[in-house]
């Protein structure tokens, strides 16, 4: 019980002393106030579903990554299958044969956000298990390995030609590195952001928590480049210049509808991101992405907060435009339709998840 108690008060502890770990609800609170203000100016507190027309809801929340991927050209993602609940797993292997993926491989649901259920599979025996816990669509993408991973946020007005990059954020993967004498649980409980996925690390059988690490020996703990699940989001806006900005400026002029929103992407190295060569986009976010170099450990709050709102002004921009051009603004009958079919899709991703869990007991 003393155990559990010292675990619970470190955590709050190292939350409440960073605000990259606080509530999102408590983050977005001062700015949004600005954002209700541009929402009155707007005369629509959904203005927000204009700025990317071609993506449900501007890809605020509950689209769908198939549709994204869909208005893209294939050369810019991993091989990328979508597998339906009623598929048998039979059927399955036949489309990751046909598609070229090999393990280990990516799932993730269709519709969530935030590495919600987001897995990498080493078997066709864990694709299985995932597949009897999903009832509702997914995604299997072919595992890219380039060494960089990076989230870079992207804005094009859309009356201008030429659109410009407001936010460059490198992704250091969760990991420990070995002292030659710490085991990776002792090396885990040594590392604040570490220790605050313990909980999570310890269903990951995979990992063996006694075994030694050698003087800087480095080991993975979550191969996944999203905070929430322990990746450190480090401010590379110095590496924006009009290389980088023409490369993505080519890239997302072939997104048909697509103007504002951040991807994230792996590649070889900077200098190929630059020519646009060897990138591999994992997602492309729309209205609810967030412009991640503010969550570097150390950024400023308040900073974050005028980065915040320059990213509310440009969403706010791009969709008055669109709808000068014929976009709609979704109606407040379509967003609460949307938000009980979002509910409706987690919990039964959650439940039969959970049903399958206790079903192993």
């Amino acid at each position: 019980m003393a155990k559990a108690i010292r675990h619970w008060i470190r955590i709050k502890y190292i939350k409440l002393n960073s605000w990259e770990y606080w509530p999102m609800w408590l983050v977005y609170l001062p700015v949004g106030i600005y954002f209700i203000y541009l929402a009155i100016r707007a005369r629509s507190f959904f203005f927000f579903s204009a700025a990317n027309p071609s993506i449900e809801t501007g890809g605020m929340f509950f689209e769908s990554k198939w549709n994204i991927f869909g208005l893209m050209p294939a050369e810019y993602y991993p091989a990328t299958i979508y597998i339906d609940p009623s598929e048998d797993m039979p059927g399955i292997k036949n489309k990751l044969c046909l598609a070229g993926i090999k393990f280990p491989l990516i799932a993730k649901p269709d519709r969530g956000e935030r590495g919600w259920n987001v897995q990498k599979i080493e078997s066709l025996t864990e694709l299985t298990i995932y597949k009897s816990g999903m009832e509702v669509g997914f995604l299997i993408q072919a595992y890219c390995d380039h060494p960089l991973e990076f989230s870079i946020f992207y804005y094009r007005h859309p009356d201008s030609e030429k659109g410009r990059i407001t936010s460059v954020t490198l992704k250091e993967l969760l990991s420990v590195t070995g002292d030659g004498q710490s085991t990776i649980g002792e090396l885990v409980h040594k590392n604040d952001r570490a220790f605050l996925q313990y909980r999570r690390l310890t269903y990951h059988s995979k990992i063996d928590f006694t075994k030694i690490l050698k003087i800087g020996e480095n080991e993975l703990l979550v191969p996944y480049g999203n905070h929430v699940l322990g990746a450190k989001f480090l401010n590379y806006n110095h590496i924006i210049d009009d290389a980088l900005t023409g490369a993505i400026d080519k890239m997302s002029k072939r997104i048909d509808g697509f103007y504002f929103g951040r991807y994230d992407l792996r590649c070889t190295s900077i200098a190929d991101l630059k020519n646009g060569k060897n990138i591999a986009v994992l997602e492309v976010n729309g209205s609810g992405a967030e412009p991640s170099h503010i969550y570097q450990p150390g950024f400023s709050f308040f900073k974050a907060q005028s980065v915040i709102a320059m990213h509310f002004r440009m969403m706010y921009d791009a969709a008055l435009a669109n709808r000068k051009r014929g976009a709609r603004f979704m109606s407040f009958q379509s967003f609460n339709e949307t938000r009980r079919l979002e509910k409706v899709y987690k919990r039964s991703v959650n439940s039969s998840r959970l049903s399958l869990l206790t079903s192993n007991i």
